[in-house]
């Protein structure tokens, strides 16, 4: 089955936006794992618009199953991260805290990364970093001495969005394809492989039988369905999605 990482980053934006004790990630994360996440994703960014050092911490001491800390690889969130000791660290491009857009360039950041990665494997912490699906960057990041790789769906949710409106399958296949080539090589170099970012249940179906995905990240999509619905039914639905065998065409 492929594992179900639930990022929360929304719950506390939510919260931040009234400087309130709610509603809680922690409980969240009590309530997704109890659902059957297999991770909960946080983003501690450096203006704090969202999840707080507290945060970090008091998830550290009650989440039961694995907690990946996402952060850039800026040396201060990398002394966080080694003091919190998650599980799992992700590391970001700097933009990603404001501006959104694509993974990191793990070829033009290669010595830092090393560098990244290196503290995070001697203190038991499996690294992992945030790509764009190019098979350049998933042997860069296989080079650096990297775990994992969560490669990003973007391009793929753009082109499915369109579908709808301009029938560009071309480009769903496209996407596709680039994702299905990175996701059996990570699988290849012993990388574990997820993905992320857009990702919904009307278009996380088809990625579902690309060979080598171990994990699929989700975060707004699930916890805006959870207003509706409650995290727990939310979350759930994506562990029935997830547990379906999948079509292996691809």
């Amino acid at each position: 089955m492929i594992e179900l990482g639930v990022t929360l980053d929304t719950v506390a934006l939510l919260r931040e936006t009234r400087k309130t004790k709610s509603p809680d990630p922690v409980f969240a994360a009590f309530l997704v794992e109890q659902a059957g996440a297999h991770t909960v994703n946080v983003q501690l960014r450096g203006d704090r618009a969202h999840i707080q050092e507290r945060d970090v911490e008091q998830l550290r001491a009650t989440v039961t199953g694995e907690l990946n800390l996402v952060i850039t690889p800026r040396q201060e969130m990398a002394r966080l991260a080694l003091t919190t000791k998650p599980e799992r660290v992700t590391f970001i491009p700097e933009r990603l805290e404001t501006a959104g857009g694509g993974g990191l360039d793990v070829m033009l950041n290669s010595t830092q990364l090393k560098e990244r990665v290196r503290e995070m494997r001697e203190s038991t912490i499996l690294p992992a970093i945030y790509l764009d699906p190019s098979i350049e960057q998933v042997k860069a990041a296989h080079q650096v001495g990297a775990l994992g790789v969560e490669l990003s769906t973007e391009a793929y949710v753009t082109a499915s969005a369109a579908v709808a409106m301009a029938r560009d399958k071309e480009a769903v296949s496209r996407e596709l394809q680039r994702l299905s080539d990175c996701t059996r090589l990570g699988a290849k170099l012993g990388l574990h492989v997820g993905l992320s970012h857009g990702l919904t249940l009307r278009n996380a179906p088809p990625l579902l039988s690309l060979g080598g995905l171990a994990r699929v990240n989700v975060g707004h999509s699930l916890v805006s369905r959870a207003v509706m619905i409650g995290l727990e039914r939310a979350a759930s639905e994506w562990i029935d999605l997830l547990s379906r065998p999948a079509d292996t065409g691809h």
